[in-house]
């Protein structure tokens, strides 16, 4: 019996998708398990090919998973992710010796963060600061960087523009996630001897596979055997690991998205 493609949506955030999913199929062909991968410009329109029966499985940003949960009445189920997408933080950075030495010391000052649609640059933070009595654009001014709206932060492009706005002293404070300010405290990108963080949020997860409710079962444990079966000590998807960020593919969890949902509905995202 020749078995039927499971089509998998993938948003296009930048040029290397393509790739890493070329390879991603290429293995799953060769195990047997056959997929299609079917390609976004923006989550929105992958939430609605996942919702509309349009693909099977969906690689969501942590919004569009929210969007998902929320547009399908919680009828939609989540399957892995990568190790990465586990305990990220978002932190709030400030120059050393700017006088910022507490949270409350935000209050009147500018904080560049990246695009509007950002989990981790924009929406995460506003509400950490939220429930440290530091209201969004009352209490503080936000400073939005909108490169690539509609991809929810899956590119350092805004995140990167706040970064360098801060250093720059166009802003008093600047939000980055934990592994982009790792990263680029190693690189020199971020001057560590200028810059210090400020807070860190509550711990949250990034990325996961999510299908409906009414995906077979059966064809859902075919595909995740496949997906683990792929191994950072094999060179070819060591490529794609390395484009796409993990060591190593988990089962998904639904614990993490908390921080998010609640950013989520006390700011009225999907409202506006």
């Amino acid at each position: 019996m020749t078995l039927q493609p499971i089509k998998v949506g993938a948003v296009i955030y930048d040029p290397k998708v393509v790739t890493i999913w070329q390879i991603i199929a290429d293995f799953f062909e060769a195990e047997e398990c056959p997929i299609d991968t079917v390609f976004y410009k923006d989550y929105e329109l992958q939430v609605d090919g996942l919702l509309n029966g349009e693909i099977d499985i969906a690689w969501n940003s942590p919004l569009a998973w929210v969007d998902c949960v929320l547009r399908s009445g919680n009828a939609c189920r989540g399957l892995a992710m990568r190790d990465t997408d586990q305990d990220r933080v978002t932190h709030i950075i400030v120059r050393k010796g700017a006088g910022i030495e507490t949270l409350p010391d935000l209050r009147g000052k500018t904080i560049a963060m990246g695009a509007t649609d950002s989990p981790q640059a924009t929406l995460i933070p506003i509400h950490f600061l939220q429930k440290n009595s530091l209201s969004a654009n009352s209490d503080y001014t936000v400073k939005n960087f909108n490169v690539g709206v509609g991809l929810h932060g899956d590119h350092v492009g805004g995140e990167l523009d706040a970064l360098k706005d801060l250093m720059a002293g166009d802003s008093d404070a600047a939000t980055v996630l934990d592994l982009n300010w790792e990263r680029w405290c190693a690189d020199g990108t971020a001057d560590g001897e200028r810059l210090r963080v400020l807070g860190t949020t509550d711990r949250f997860d990034h990325c996961i596979f999510a299908c409906r409710n009414e995906f077979d079962a059966d064809e859902e444990r075919r595909w995740l055997d496949v997906l683990f079966r792929m191994s950072y000590d094999n060179p070819d998807h060591r490529e794609m690991m390395d484009m796409e960020g993990l060591k190593e593919w988990r089962p998904g969890r639904l614990t993490g998205f908390g921080p998010l949902t609640a950013a989520v509905a006390e700011q009225r995202f999907f409202e506006k």
